[in-house]
């Protein structure tokens, strides 16, 4: 006898990992400084809490940013506008 067990494709339990990072090298963009890393760079989280690391930033500055180098886990990135008080 059959038993009423039904087989899902595997598609929907694929785990949620998206495509990549949510930046790309070369795209600009507004973010806020969080914080500041051990080596006094500006710390910014993008999508899905992606770190992006600012040269020269500092907390609560709004700068608008370009997107230097992509990792999986974190991207460099480099001040094109800074206006802290833009907003």
């Amino acid at each position: 006898m059959q038993q009423g067990t039904q087989q899902s494709p595997s598609q929907e339990t694929v785990s949620r990992a998206p495509s990549g990072p949510p930046v790309e090298e070369g795209e600009v963009r507004d973010v806020t400084i969080e914080t500041v890393g051990d080596q006094g760079d500006g710390i910014a989280k993008v999508e899905r809490g992606y770190v992006v690391i600012v040269s020269g930033a500092q907390p609560g500055d709004k700068p608008t940013i370009e997107i230097e180098q992509v990792q999986k886990n974190v991207a460099f990135a480099s001040v094109v506008d800074s206006d802290p008080r833009a907003f």
